[in-house]
């Protein structure tokens, strides 16, 4: 029951989350998200759902989700790791083709892995620097500068 509620959060969040992007400035949808992302004490006390879980719930989400593709799927699993208490890190990197076309990816880590987003060889792409969300004192939400 627990993994079929988490499954329906995370359905959720990713729709969410796609409209927001669609509709809102960057910034506005991760200080949206990051107010979101505050722990919730009754989840803590119920114990801690897995990492493993939440990156799960938010695979099978993203292929109901039109277009929850890798940064939908970054912030969702952000939001979800956060309430749950996991300190998460968002990167979003940059890389280049032979051919000169540029592409983008985001992936999210947690306890000094790659949760969500790893695919292949990651050290081709160039993290871009980011800066913290205003007014968040654990400076665990960054926005693009």
């Amino acid at each position: 029951m627990s993994d079929r509620l988490l499954l329906l959060r995370a359905l959720f969040l990713l729709g969410a989350i796609r409209l927001g992007l669609k509709l809102l400035p960057f910034q506005t949808l991760r200080r949206l998200l990051a107010r979101m992302a505050q722990p919730a004490g009754r989840l803590q006390a119920v114990g801690k759902t897995s990492v493993d879980n939440v990156a799960w719930a938010v695979m099978v989400a993203s292929h109901y989700i039109p277009g929850a593709r890798c940064l939908a799927q970054a912030l969702a699993i952000q939001v979800l790791l956060e309430r749950r208490g996991y300190p998460t890190q968002l990167r979003i990197g940059f890389t280049r083709s032979k051919g000169g076309q540029m592409s983008a990816h985001a992936w999210v880590e947690c306890e000094g892995r790659v949760v969500i987003g790893g695919m292949g060889n990651m050290i081709r792409y160039i993290p871009v620097p980011i800066q913290k969300v205003e007014g968040d004192e654990k400076n665990r939400w960054y926005l693009f500068s």
